[in-house]
């Protein structure tokens, strides 16, 4: 008797088409249960996504501001359909949250190939390849909450494939449209009253060229948890069989979710995320690892409607005992430019 049984499983890198489009992943209605669980896991202290008062008297919105790190694994999650298999994603650009999220608002991601490249081959390493994703995020209303572009690396089917793929990543945006990232800071929002509810230093008090080291480091904990909350399928997340280096390897989303929480420790006064200039996973991440993150404040950008914008290049660097570069030394596992508001 014939097996019918059907295969579910991801896309390898010679099934994808540039011009193919992947919309099936459910919406998601952000809720205080999402709200919870970033909070548990990554602790992050910005101040609206936690008090809804102080919200309210900013935002002027009676819903709770969303957290931009959970908005942003969510949507990310939202993409993995077409990287259900991937091996690692190496970077993000051009990342601007245009609109801010609430509790209550749902997100749909819409995810477009627009490029692939498969890498120079070795000898004794598989086929893979690179596909660049541009991501489209709209709210209940079909207004734009976000859009960037992300490269994951795909195994091939055939490991000594040849797909002729050769497409260049020159269209891929290396630096943000500032005025876009200007406009995505709400100019209806009181700073007034976060100045004046928020004691000690806000962008007046920013200094060019400061430098950070967050002692507090965190250990990575959750991270199937996490990546199951975004909806991510990518295996390598909840499966060690799939994954390249035979354990789990940890969601990006939730190493940039630690970094961005330890920087809130140095900066108690951000208001929020409002982009990324780029995000490079430099290495990967596995649960247990304990990371800590320093990065410069490079550069203030003031606002019309009063504070500004802050530019942040953070690095991170994860402690893994005896897999480190040498004795006692961390890996680097991120680098992140991030754009801050303060007011």
């Amino acid at each position: 008797m014939r097996d019918e049984t059907l295969q579910i499983g991801s896309p390898y890198f010679e099934d994808l088409k540039v011009g193919q489009v992947f919309d099936a992943a459910p919406a998601v209605t952000l809720t205080s249960g999402h709200a919870a669980l970033h909070e548990a896991v990554f602790g992050d202290r910005l101040r609206l996504p936690l008090d809804a008062q102080l919200s309210r008297a900013v935002t002027g919105a009676e819903r709770l501001l969303a957290n931009p790190n959970l908005v942003c694994n969510i949507a990310i999650g939202q993409t993995t359909e077409p990287s259900g298999r991937v091996m690692g994603n190496l970077f993000y650009r051009g990342l601007v949250l245009q609109r801010p999220a609430f509790l209550g608002d749902t997100l749909r991601t819409t995810t477009k190939i627009v490029a692939l490249r498969q890498n120079r081959p070795k000898p004794g390493r598989a086929a893979s390849g690179m596909a660049v994703f541009e991501v489209h995020v709209e709210n209940q209303h079909g207004e734009t909450v976000l859009h960037f572009w992300r490269c994951p690396m795909l195994p091939c089917r055939d490991p000594e494939a040849r797909t002729g793929h050769a497409d260049s990543f020159e269209a891929i945006p290396s630096e943000l449209d500032m005025d876009q990232v200007r406009a995505a800071a709400p100019r209806d929002w009181r700073l007034d009253r976060f100045r004046e509810r928020c004691s000690g230093s806000h962008f007046a008090d920013a200094r060019e060229g400061a430098r950070f080291r967050v002692e507090g480091r965190d250990t990575v904990s959750c991270a199937p948890e996490i990546a199951r909350m975004t909806l991510n399928v990518a295996r390598a997340h909840t499966d060690a069989a799939g994954s390249a280096y035979r354990k789990r390897l940890v969601y990006g989303g939730h190493t940039i979710s630690i970094a961005a929480s330890q920087i809130v420790r140095a900066l108690p006064n951000l208001v929020t995320f409002v982009a990324w200039r780029s995000c490079d996973h430099t290495a990967p991440v596995f649960e247990g690892d304990v990371l800590r993150t320093e990065f410069a404040l490079e550069a203030k950008h003031a606002l019309e409607s009063g504070g500004g914008l802050v530019d942040l290049h953070a690095h991170v660097f994860a402690e893994r005992g005896a897999e480190a570069p040498a004795p006692g030394d961390d890996v680097a596992v991120l680098d992140w430019r991030v754009v801050g508001w303060m007011a």
